[in-house]
């Protein structure tokens, strides 16, 4: 996920990252986000409430994918600014570090999505929609809000960059196929009732290609032009904090939005949002979890074991939102458990920065000497 962020653009003195608190490190929009999210829920039922007629007004224009003007707005706004913050250009060194690379593309399109696919079925058996949604979920990758993580957490910055670039474009040409093989062909296999799951690939095909391709494009564009006409540094430390805040801004309209068609849904029904927060929960301490300890495993230093598992661990739920929208539609069950998504994730990926830093001290001692730096690697 990706909101506004002053963390990823800041280059705090070396050795000095473990002692601030990593929720002081956060910037006040990024700190409070749940907050936000909560808040933007509740203004979105009492707006249901007070405008019966939403839906209709709403559902006035349409384009592509169905979805209605006003949201489609929303989702382009949302998605843009995340893709502009991508650092296209970074391949070199982490394409050679082959055991990083591969397993980082291992655990995000292979393991990732299977994960959730089983607690999806495990714990949510009787809800198709939520289990829809949280599918979609599982095969939206991180590309954006992971770099603020992996830099509270003293990942690598570069190799964080590069593969949240990957991801972004295995999205745009795998979305698709990865969501019928685990919305259709896989259930199939295992003799797992899927009544009442229309389902077309080739409108999920499009509204990838349309929330994602777009902005994408737009997000690599600006990088390029920007970066050429007045360098890196005026790009990231100028222009990106002015994009950034409209990411927060498209994610909470569209959940103002989404609440105000789903309001007597979710008050009649509190319970299902603690429902799909479960799967959630074990989605982040497992796949985070096994992608740390792989990293131990196959002897990555610190920064790019922490930079694998949170690039693991997190998930796009702006793009998941927006295929669900698009869909199935703003009121569906597959779009309220996207929303979820992100009220849950910053708590949950700000505890685990925590245990990033306590495992570092544990695991990767600093090498003894005059000459040893702490916090290499840091912000």
């Amino acid at each position: 996920m990706a909101t506004a962020s002053s963390v990823a653009g800041t280059e705090p003195a070396m050795g000095a990252v473990v002692e601030a608190p990593v929720v002081a490190r956060l910037s006040f929009v990024d700190r409070f986000l749940p907050v936000w999210i909560v808040l933007a829920m509740a203004a979105g039922i009492g707006l249901g409430r007070a405008v019966p007629s939403l839906n209709r007004h709403l559902d006035a224009v349409q384009v592509t994918s169905g979805t209605s003007l006003p949201i489609f707005i929303g989702l382009l706004v949302m998605m843009y600014p995340v893709l502009a913050k991508v650092r296209y250009g970074q391949v070199g060194p982490v394409v050679r570090d082959k055991a990083m690379l591969v397993s980082s593309l291992v655990l995000n399109w292979l393991v990732g999505p299977a994960v959730m696919f089983a607690l999806a079925w495990l714990l949510l058996p009787d809800q198709p929609t939520y289990r829809t949604g949280l599918v979609i979920v599982g095969l939206a990758r991180c590309i954006a809000m992971v770099l603020i993580w992996n830099d509270l957490s003293c990942g690598d910055r570069e190799a964080a960059a590069v593969l949240v670039a990957l991801n972004s474009l295995f999205q745009v040409l795998m979305f698709a196929v990865l969501g019928y093989f685990y919305l259709e062909v896989l259930p199939g296999w295992l003799g797992l009732s899927t009544v009442g799951l229309h389902l077309s690939m080739g409108r999920i095909a499009e509204t990838v290609g349309v929330f994602l391709g777009v902005p994408l494009v737009a997000g690599a564009l600006t990088r390029l032009i920007g970066e050429r006409a007045k360098g890196r540094r005026w790009y990231e430390e100028v222009l990106l904090p002015r994009l950034g805040p409209f990411a927060l801004y498209g994610l909470l309209y569209t959940i103002v939005i989404l609440f105000a068609l789903q309001g007597y849904t979710i008050t009649g029904h509190p319970g299902d949002v603690a429902r799909i927060a479960l799967p959630l929960l074990a989605y982040f301490a497992i796949m985070w979890t096994g992608a740390f300890a792989l990293g131990r495993r196959i002897g990555l230093p610190y920064e790019r074991t922490a930079t694998l598992a949170f690039t693991a661990a997190g998930n796009n739920f702006e793009l998941a939102i927006a295929v669900a929208i698009g869909v199935f539609g703003v009121t569906s069950g597959q779009a309220l458990a996207g929303v979820v998504g992100p009220l849950i994730e910053v708590p949950v990926l700000v505890g685990l920065v925590y245990v990033a830093l306590w495992a570092r001290k544990r695991y990767y001692p600093p090498p003894a000497g005059p000459g040893a730096r702490a916090g290499a690697g840091g912000l």
